[in-house]
């Protein structure tokens, strides 16, 4: 059955007073999904959610994908949001469709990614009686929300709708619920487009404090070692332009969290790479050697820090972020601004054009970029050679020299692999390296791939993978092909889940308890199973070949590459920050 169109659409509604367009609400949420530009959403349908699918069948304007699991929607809605800027859409039923979705909205909390998630209720007279599949998700959900909403009169759709893209884009970004009873769904509403906003207790900052600007500016003008340490807050405020000019007039090295990964050009010869517990040496070594350090749109988190009391213990400290709650939660600044990182930053550009002159960083510079040239990603086997397989080292510089060859987005699932990833993958650009930060979720990498490219379908999307990590979501395989989704998935296979069996060798003697995957699935098999070509590699000398063969093949394609279990991934923070850098430092 094909479509109606929209005039038909139209005409299947009475006209109300004032140009108004009488439809029920379920339509009105369509309406409205429309009327904010919305393209995408992903979802599953359900016996509460029936009228919001059976108004989606008439929209010519939204392309619903329909996913194997409401997880997998959350995190392609994610995938599609960190890739594009754009806010994701998912639509899921109620009771365990809705709660299906709080990994999900979890993950996009905590890396501030902005989403609205959609979510089917019981009839408003049956809520509070354990109806069949009644969950109380706002409730469930309030901790990992900015905002929302269980609405109780089919008029606010359209107030509702509009409020929420508001809430979830601006300030912070975030995840926001919408919760729809179905009779409000089938109610009637005169609907209208909602163009105003009014939210009187909901006023982000985006210009910052003059005077602390002054004092950062003060700060930095007098640094002989300063230093920028970004995160995901300058990729949220589309800050990159600002902040290659704020590095090029205090002549300082940047280093980034995870999260700020690709905001600044990790081949410029300024950058460090991501710093942290599993970050790269020459950028811990350096905050650990630096006077002032400007953090910009980071929180601070322990995976940067390490123990707070042994975090940059000489330096001072400014940080500027938007939300004032992560002013000094983790670590106490000097100065804090709180502001739109695009904006303070543009007001510090300002402030430091004014400086009679500045500092001679040269020898501080030149010191941060012999460090980065000599270090090695803490990534080895013992000290030895590998026993079976292919070096993880050799995996990724290859794939990282045929990335640079293309316009490309990675996302990663959790684990080794993951940190692998940000260790060794040079990202040039903001938004093409999308992976769970915060949350850590198993199961993030290949749907946030689809939804990266359905948002960007002129990029190449690959998904680095860990053959636990993969099965937690592995069904969107399915949504792939069904949509005919060229991704690329690398598992680096192990074996096992790396990571937890690595923090038992070191913590618990190598007691390997339940961290031993057995062979299988044949991942070869699973994707042919799926429509997906599949290969897999463990010999060195075929590696190059195979992965050139992946990157160039149609459709979506997946190679399982065998590595040694005991290839691990090691912390250097700690001898970072113990040891005498040196960094250029002038006495």
């Amino acid at each position: 059955m094909e479509r109606t169109d929209e005039k038909a659409q139209v005409a299947a509604f009475a006209d109300a007073p004032g140009g108004a367009i009488r439809m029920n609400g379920a339509h009105a949420i369509i309406r409205s999904l429309e009327d904010e530009g919305v393209s995408y959403l992903f979802g599953y349908p359900g016996g509460q959610a029936l009228a919001l699918y059976d108004a989606l069948y008439d929209s010519r304007k939204l392309t619903h994908i329909l996913v194997r699991h409401e997880q997998g929607a959350v995190h392609a809605a994610d995938g599609y949001a960190r890739a594009t800027g754009k806010p994701g859409i998912a639509i899921v039923t109620s009771g365990p469709g809705a709660t299906n979705t709080i990994t999900g909205i979890a993950c996009a909390y905590m890396d501030s990614v902005p989403l609205i998630v959609i979510t089917g209720q019981v009839e408003t007279s049956v809520i509070g009686t354990d109806a069949f599949q009644e969950t109380d998700i706002t409730g469930v959900t309030l901790p990992i929300t900015k905002h929302s909403y269980l609405v109780k009169d089919t008029q606010d759709l359209p107030r509702v709708i509009h409020e929420a893209f508001h809430i979830a884009t601006t300030g912070r970004p975030g995840p926001v619920v919408i919760d729809v009873p179905s009779d409000i769904a089938a109610g009637s509403i005169d609907y209208r487009p909602c163009t105003t906003i009014e939210l009187p207790s909901y006023k982000p900052t985006i210009k910052g404090n003059a005077r602390q600007v002054k004092q950062a500016a003060d700060l930095l003008v007098h640094a002989q070692r300063p230093l920028l340490l970004v995160g995901g807050g300058i990729v949220a405020s589309g800050a990159t332009d600002r902040l290659r000019m704020l590095a090029s007039c205090l002549h300082a090295p940047v280093a980034t969290t995870l999260m700020g990964k690709g905001a600044f050009p990790e081949d410029d010869a300024r950058a460090l790479g991501v710093a942290g517990v599993y970050g790269r040496p020459s950028a811990n070594a350096a905050i650990a050697d630096a006077d002032v350090i400007l953090a910009i749109g980071v929180r601070f988190s322990d995976r940067v820090t390490g123990p707070v009391e042994g975090f940059a213990p000489d330096a001072h400290i400014i940080h500027i972020d938007i939300d004032p709650a992560e002013i000094g939660k983790n670590v106490v600044p000097e100065v804090p601004i709180v502001g739109d990182a695009d904006t303070v930053i543009g007001q510090l550009i300002e402030r430091l054009g004014k400086a009679a002159d500045m500092p001679d960083t040269s020898d501080w510079l030149r010191g941060a970029a012999e460090l980065r040239a000599q270090d090695v990603p803490p990534c080895f086997v013992d000290g030895r050679a590998v026993r079976a397989g292919i070096a993880v080292h050799q995996v990724m510089r290859t794939l990282n020299g045929l990335l640079a060859e293309r316009e490309s987005i990675v996302t990663t699932e959790v684990g080794q692999h993951q940190m692998w990833a940000s260790q060794f993958l040079t990202r040039s650009q903001p938004r093409t390296f999308l992976t769970s930060g915060g949350l850590g979720a198993m199961g993030f990498g290949l749907p946030a791939a689809i939804g990266a490219q359905l948002g960007c379908p002129d990029r190449s999307v690959v998904c680095v993978a860990g053959d636990g990590s993969i099965q937690m979501n592995v069904q969107e395989m399915a949504t792939a092909t069904a949509n005919g989704l060229p991704i690329k998935v690398i598992v680096l296979d192990n074996a096992g889940l790396g990571m937890v069996r690595q923090l038992q060798e070191e913590t618990y003697g190598s007691r390997y308890s339940q961290t031993v995957l057995p062979a299988c699935p044949d991942f070869v098999k699973l994707a042919e199973a799926y429509g997906w070509q599949g290969a897999r590699v463990s010999d060195a000398d075929a590696l190059d070949d195979a992965l050139a063969r992946l990157l160039a093949s149609e459709g979506p394609a997946l190679l399982d590459v065998v590595i040694d279990p005991d290839e691990f991934v090691f912390s250097q923070m700690e001898e970072a920050y113990a040891s005498d850098s040196d960094t250029g430092r002038k006495e």
